[in-house]
């Protein structure tokens, strides 16, 4: 099966939505606010004058909120709805980020620029089959000295869901809605695959990165899991018999000089 055509369908279609959902609030984003969250903020510091990749990067909210930090902002992602849109809001507020419209693998053997920052985030990586070549082409967009930054949602959570937390070479393939506010009743067949955090861990270390931060965290920004509860001032939290499920972990990896 063509899990990436697959896969694309469905994103096609979530691009539509996601855009006219109040989660991803479209138009507060073009009245100047920033999709970023203080964690991946934190992380990467002054991204001024910096040249970044955005894998997989949706219809390019986070990939223009960089640039309105001053960042050179290239974002990539395999929707066409999505890229569509992101171009036009790059249009809109003359940002300097540029979109193309590739899947990773693809990308990964066309691209020829190397970036000082490459970067991913929240709910990435469930998409990919071979996390081996998502970092081969990580290390091969990075400047020397350059840094990869993943904010992700924990493997953990998979758990708590139903599906398996350690890696395997066929996907989950499941029916489902996505979650925004605006599109729970519409339904699409995806394809996901598990990846422990050794194997993120691992597959970038084998590419011949660094990582020189790792971290877990018991809170995400984003109420997008079924039994999450809000904290103030923290964001949601997942408790399993009356304990914190980790929610998040990040990692910092760079490329020798």
């Amino acid at each position: 099966m063509d899990y990436v055509s697959l896969n694309r369908a469905a994103w096609e279609e979530r691009a539509k939505a996601h855009f006219d959902s109040e989660f991803y609030d479209v138009n507060r984003f073009l009245q100047g606010t920033s999709s970023l969250n203080p964690i991946e903020c934190e992380l990467l510091g002054d991204v001024s004058g910096k040249s970044l990749l955005h894998l997989q990067c949706h219809f390019g909210l986070d990939s223009l909120s960089f640039a309105r930090l001053g960042a050179k902002v290239t974002g990539v992602d395999f929707s066409t709805e999505a890229i569509t849109r992101a171009n036009t809001l790059a249009q809109q507020t003359r940002l300097n980020a540029s979109f193309i419209c590739l899947d990773i693998a693809q990308f990964g053997l066309e691209n020829t620029t190397q970036f000082d920052i490459v970067f991913a985030s929240y709910g990435t990586i469930c998409w990919l089959q071979d996390l081996s070549q998502w970092a081969a082409t990580i290390a091969r967009a990075l400047k020397p000295g350059g840094q990869f930054c993943l904010v992700e949602f924990h493997p953990s959570i998979d758990l708590h869901l139903g599906y398996p937390y350690f890696p395997q070479t066929q996907p989950d393939i499941s029916e489902e809605s996505t979650y925004t506010e605006n599109h729970q009743d519409s339904e699409q067949t995806i394809a996901t695959w598990p990846h422990s955090i050794a194997e993120v861990m691992q597959s970038l270390m084998q590419a011949g990165l660094t990582i020189t931060h790792f971290d877990e965290h018991p809170f995400s920004p984003y109420n997008c899991f079924e039994g999450l509860e809000a904290v103030s001032g923290h964001g949601f939290q997942l408790l399993s018999k009356g304990h914190q499920v980790p929610l998040l972990f990040s990692i910092l990896a760079n490329k020798a000089e």
